[in-house]
């Protein structure tokens, strides 16, 4: 496969964005362009790729025949395909493909579907289920949705980014998975702060504790990633805790949406807005712990 054929731009700079351009240029793709709010942001990494730092969105479509959005929100995400905005991508929609890989409502993902449809590009959601290195080692977990056609054009990229590929089905429905991953991670977390939280306050080995629960019921991807965190009060941002309410905030909706009550989720939800509420939303999701652990006022009181 010719990857020389893709001229790949990118809009959203964020350490998930930014280690996906580096792999891509190291699997030998065209990186063209890179745009971010931030201007330093793209400064920085054009000149590290040797690409054009552009100042608008619709910049990066211009020169690029592929464009991967990793943006913040479903507002961020309607701003760059905007239809009254010109620095917007669908610009220059005609004949691209824009594979949109944030965690978004999945109306968004749909409503722009039809946008850059109508301009003559296509879309294809590529929904993250994986954290910094693995965007940086090219072993994300994709969850795919948009049409098959695009899916087609996009799968020689994604075998360069993603270890694990699957596609969903139409545009909105990889959404639709992506939030109940995350729905559910939240929990698990919520859940792996309150065991921890209270085997702290009953003067358990905490190390001990989670050795067990890692040969138990209690077991979790979550205990993995999170525990000795949580334990040591580590709380460097891979997924931050504003990401998380985002998201448990989108699948809250699609519930709903649905008619369903899901008390856990919306307990979950409601911690994490806390710590946003507290300022330390940029904080990762395993300082929920600052919320459960005994004595462990700053969360709280900051």
């Amino acid at each position: 496969m010719d990857n020389t054929k893709y001229q790949i731009g990118l809009v959203g700079l964020g350490r998930m964005g930014a280690n996906m351009a580096r792999r891509l240029k190291d699997e030998g793709f065209v990186v063209t362009a890179v745009y971010d709010l931030d201007s330093s942001k793209s400064k920085t990494l054009s000149a590290e790729l040797g690409c054009e730092a552009a100042v608008t969105a619709a910049g990066v479509a211009q020169v690029s025949n592929t464009v991967l959005t990793v943006v913040t929100d479903d507002a961020s995400m309607q701003k760059v395909f905007s239809t009254s905005d010109p620095e917007s991508l669908l610009l220059y929609a005609k004949d691209r493909l824009f594979i949109n890989c944030a965690t978004l409502s999945p109306a968004i993902h749909v409503e722009i579907e039809a946008l850059v449809n109508a301009q003559g590009g296509e879309t294809l959601e590529a929904c993250m289920a994986s954290s910094i290195p693995q965007a940086r080692e090219g072993t994300l977990y994709l969850m795919c949705g948009g049409k098959k056609t695009a899916f087609d054009r996009a799968f020689p990229l994604l075998k360069s980014v993603g270890k694990t590929i699957r596609y969903v089905g139409g545009a909105g429905e990889a959404a639709k998975v992506k939030a109940l991953v995350n729905m559910v991670m939240n929990m698990n977390t919520a859940a792996l702060a309150e065991g921890l939280g209270l085997g702290a306050a009953l003067g358990l080995d905490l190390s001990m504790l989670r050795e067990v629960f890692s040969q138990t019921g209690a077991a979790s991807r979550v205990l993995e990633t999170d525990g000795v965190d949580m334990q040591e009060r580590d709380h460097d941002c891979y997924f931050s805790a504003e990401h998380a309410a985002k998201d448990s905030g989108i699948a809250l909706q699609l519930a709903e949406d649905a008619g369903l009550n899901l008390p856990l989720a919306k307990s979950t939800y409601a911690q994490y807005c806390a710590l946003v509420d507290l300022g330390k939303g940029a904080w990762d999701k395993s300082a929920i712990a600052e919320l459960t652990f005994p004595g462990r006022g700053e969360a709280q009181s900051s």
